[in-house]
């Protein structure tokens, strides 16, 4: 089930009659916005001032649904979660095989090339009608990357090729957008352009739905390969989240240049927030990010179709074999 994304603020989630109400209490009596079966509920992603009574977080605990809490721009709070998955010796493998230089090397260079080789494709796809000369100078800087990755023998030079890469990707990127959303370089912490303010949006729900897909094979999303370890930092849902990218790319690139999303959806706001994206375009961005997700692709490996938001759990099973089998083999999605 897709999760419940809740935007809007001053709202309290309620359990009635094994029912999932949200509720605006600003109004008496407070008025129900949604009403959904619990059993239904797997996921709800709170974003700003919503509030849960106790028989909900009771609720959602027994039934192990998981609620994700965002702040009203979409950055990562906390979560609430039920019952660790006891999967003992899958996590005892995984803890030894982020101790192994070498394993850790090798599924660290088939995370980057999943990745870059999904960057590629996607400039590749939207650059075919366009023939840019400077996009294409990307593309084949990136192959070149690709190219040299098998001969990376540290971490920290297969991180610096991922880099380079990745920068000149957003050069490339960056021709996509239309001149009005004045993108000009990937930045964060805060976003100073609409563009980067919905790229930084959907890596957050991309994020929280890979350190899911994690846990649900019974790995520890915290103890991850090419994501250096770090207190609080789900590692290895980076690690799984890096090839699945482009995707928020490339649902930015349609909201954006195909009218989903203008100009009047986002206002200027204080210095630490320059742009401010509004409730009704958060909305719409959330709808087309669900709609991909509900997208089928065909498993490498599995061979056959998922819905993204599955296919990113298979790529986390697929890590887990890795560290059950000691085979460090990373195969990406191959998305064209």
């Amino acid at each position: 089930m897709p999760p419940l994304y809740l935007v809007q603020q001053n709202t309290k989630i309620r359990i009635r009659n094994r029912r999932v109400q949200v509720e605006d209490d600003a109004v008496e009596p407070p008025q129900v916005l949604v009403s959904l079966p619990l059993a239904q509920v797997e996921q709800i992603v709170i974003f700003g001032n919503v509030g849960l009574t106790t028989p909900a977080v009771d609720a959602f605990l027994e039934q192990n649904s998981e609620v994700i809490f965002l702040s009203q721009r979409g950055e990562y709070r906390g979560r609430l979660v039920g019952r660790v998955t006891p999967h003992v010796p899958l996590r005892r493998a995984q803890y030894a095989r982020t101790g192994d230089p070498l394993f850790t090397l090798e599924m660290a260079k088939g995370f980057v090339s999943a990745k870059l080789s999904h960057q590629r494709a996607l400039l590749q796809r939207h650059n075919r009608e366009r023939a840019d000369p400077e996009i294409e100078a990307v593309i084949e800087q990136m192959r070149a990357a690709l190219e040299g990755l098998p001969r990376k023998t540290a971490l920290s030079a297969l991180l610096g090729a991922e880099g380079s890469a990745t920068a000149a990707y957003f050069r490339g990127l960056r021709r996509l957008f239309d001149a009005q959303w004045k993108f000009e370089d990937r930045n964060r912490r805060p976003p100073r352009d609409p563009v980067n303010v919905l790229l930084s949006f959907g890596y957050t729900l991309l994020a929280e739905a890979a350190a899911s897909a994690v846990q649900t094979v019974g790995l520890d999303p915290y103890a991850g390969f090419l994501h250096e370890l770090a207190y609080n930092r789900p590692a290895l849902g980076l690690d799984v989240l890096e090839e699945f990218r482009p995707v928020v790319d490339g649902i930015v690139l349609w909201c954006l240049n195909g009218g989903q999303l203008t100009q009047a959806d986002f206002t200027p706001g204080p210095p630490e927030r320059p742009v401010i994206l509004g409730e009704p375009g958060q909305r719409r961005f959330l709808q087309a990010y669900e709609t991909r997700m509900e997208a089928k692709f065909t498993h490498p490996l599995r061979g056959m179709q998922f819905p993204l938001r599955q296919c990113l759990i298979e790529q986390a099973r697929q890590v887990a074999q890795c560290i059950t089998s000691g085979e460090p083999v990373f195969t990406g999605m191959g998305f064209r």
